[in-house]
């Protein structure tokens, strides 16, 4: 039990300081300008199309097979729809519409990044059960890996006027279901290749929908002239080099 209780928190760690550690570097822009505003949500919208197309997709294959991938992908997709089309309901800060619809894109794809991390967390409870060493690297791979989502969800609620301390306690919290899935992984010993491959594609869908459905239009609504294509084109490098290395 003491060895699950401190696979957990090395899950937790990975997480949410990976996740953390992206808002904090994203917070270094602070009321950006019309071109610095449409740049940085292109950018977000490149790095995870990266992460989906370079790694949550390839890894969903593997796991299972293309069925199982596109499966969960529709699933992901149809799912973060749902949550879009409710989440304008609830009114959670006073603020303008503009800047609320930001808060929401950061909020739903927290969500998505959320649900990414829990079969993250389950490979890395299982790997250590197998080899502490394994589950260690893993840990720490899967925690700059979350850098990136880090960014992508802390731009749009830095856009939307959310404050500093918020912004970085909501990224942390995105990555807490990666303790609970190291919990589960090391306590099972072993993943599903079947659910391994359908989470991962539930979160790459999820993640396609707010790439494609709200941060590269804002991109390219709130920006000015060629701000939004050019900051996802580099996004989108910046995140398959940085995947690459890691």
């Amino acid at each position: 039990m003491e060895n699950i209780l401190q696979i957990t928190l090395i899950g937790l760690s990975a997480g949410m300081i990976g996740t953390g550690s992206g808002a904090v570097i994203a917070l270094f822009v602070k009321e950006p300008s019309k071109v610095m505003l449409g740049f940085i949500l292109g950018f977000a919208g490149g790095i995870m199309l990266a992460i989906v197309l370079t790694d949550l997709l390839p890894e969903a294959v593997e796991a299972g097979s293309f069925f199982t991938a596109f499966l969960g992908l529709i699933i992901g997709t149809v799912f973060i729809l749902l949550v879009d089309l409710k989440i304008p309901h609830f009114h959670l800060f006073e603020t303008t519409e503009e800047l609320a619809r930001y808060i929401r894109t950061g909020t739903i794809l927290g969500l998505g990044i959320a649900m990414h991390n829990l079969p993250e967390g389950i490979a890395i409870g299982a790997s250590y059960v197998a080899s502490p060493a394994l589950g260690f690297t893993l840990a720490v791979t899967i925690a700059l890996h979350n850098i990136p989502e880090g960014i992508a969800m802390a731009c749009p609620l830095c856009a939307g006027g959310m404050r500093l301390r918020w912004i970085l306690f909501y990224t942390a919290m995105a990555g807490l279901p990666m303790g609970l899935g190291a919990f589960f992984g090391a306590s099972l010993g072993a993943v599903s290749p079947l659910v391994l491959s359908l989470s991962l594609g539930f979160a790459a869908g999820a993640m396609l929908y707010i790439i494609f459905g709200e941060l590269i239009p804002g991109a390219q609504k709130e920006g000015t002239g060629y701000a939004g294509t050019f900051g996802a084109v580099f996004g989108t490098i910046s995140g398959v080099l940085l995947l690459s290395v890691i």
